[in-house]
């Protein structure tokens, strides 16, 4: 299932999400997400950050998205060996 969705063109996203404690809001707590998405929409993480601020109490402070593709073109070197 993995595979087929790098195909697709999903790549590893890391979130780092910054919160604000719910009954302390001058304390800041970090979470962090990971989850293969999909570039540059980020469907998955959108629908987790939709999540957060319905159902949680911490209200999100910063979001930080970093993401690399899995599967990149393969880099070809013709080799000349001689015998």
């Amino acid at each position: 299932m993995h595979f087929k969705l790098l195909l697709e063109g999903y790549s590893l996203t890391t979130a780092e999400i910054l919160y604000r404690m719910p009954d302390y809001h001058s304390l800041i707590q970090t979470f962090i997400w990971q989850e293969l998405d999909l570039h540059p929409e980020f469907p998955k993480l959108h629908s987790f950050l939709e999540f957060w601020e319905r159902d949680l109490d911490g209200p999100l402070y910063k979001v930080t998205v970093a993401h690399s593709k899995l599967i990149k073109p393969a880099e070809i070197r013709i080799a000349d060996i001689i015998h």
